[in-house]
């Protein structure tokens, strides 16, 4: 093979490489139905109202909404959930304002943290009694997800792994049981 073959050869490879690129991108597209959900500012700032009610900030740890819980769970709704469950949580997040209007007058975020608390405690309920009645194949409650979701994105964040859990960042050895005393933080993985 002498150079100018050599030449053509890489051109050709470098040529098929970009073309089938585009092949490879297109399929990471989102498709025409994932645009149905989509979370503005303020449904994010009422997904922060929300956490930071269930997971308020303390003396020893930060809260829900200085971890910005609100962003994560957009993020897995959007990215991890199917469409059914997409639009149970938007449907979902609808009822929880206008439970919030019928009972107080009011949009969530403007309420006063005692009537937040009882609002959720409400819904927190009325979803442990629809899980435990529901069929199998029937959806989750959505204050169910948003619980879970709040939870999952508080203790893997940053803040909740290091302040409101007990952090070691270099573990060392393997310690199989460790005393716990009444009160104590529990572990970070």
């Amino acid at each position: 093979m002498n150079r100018r073959e050599a030449i053509a050869a890489v051109a050709y490879i470098m040529g098929s490489t970009v073309v089938g690129a585009e092949v490879f991108l297109s399929g990471c597209q989102r498709s025409s139905s994932d645009e149905t959900l989509s979370f503005s500012e303020n449904t994010v700032a009422l997904l922060d109202e929300v956490a930071e009610t269930i997971l308020p900030s303390t003396a020893a740890s930060p809260g829900a909404k200085e971890a910005h819980i609100g962003s994560f769970i957009k993020t897995m709704v959007t990215d991890c959930y199917e469409e059914k469950d997409q639009k149970i949580f938007a449907a979902g997040l609808d009822k929880l304002q206008e439970v919030s209007k019928e009972k107080f007058k009011d949009n969530f975020q403007k309420l006063s943290a005692g009537n937040k608390h009882a609002l959720l405690v409400n819904l927190d309920n009325e979803a442990k009694s629809y899980q435990k009645s529901k069929k199998e194949d029937e959806p989750n409650h959505y204050f169910t997800m948003l619980k879970q979701l709040t939870l999952l994105g508080y203790f893997t964040s940053e803040l909740g792994a290091t302040q409101a859990l007990n952090y070691l960042p270099v573990p060392g050895r393997f310690e199989g049981c460790i005393p716990y005393k009444k009160g104590d933080k529990a572990w970070a993985m």
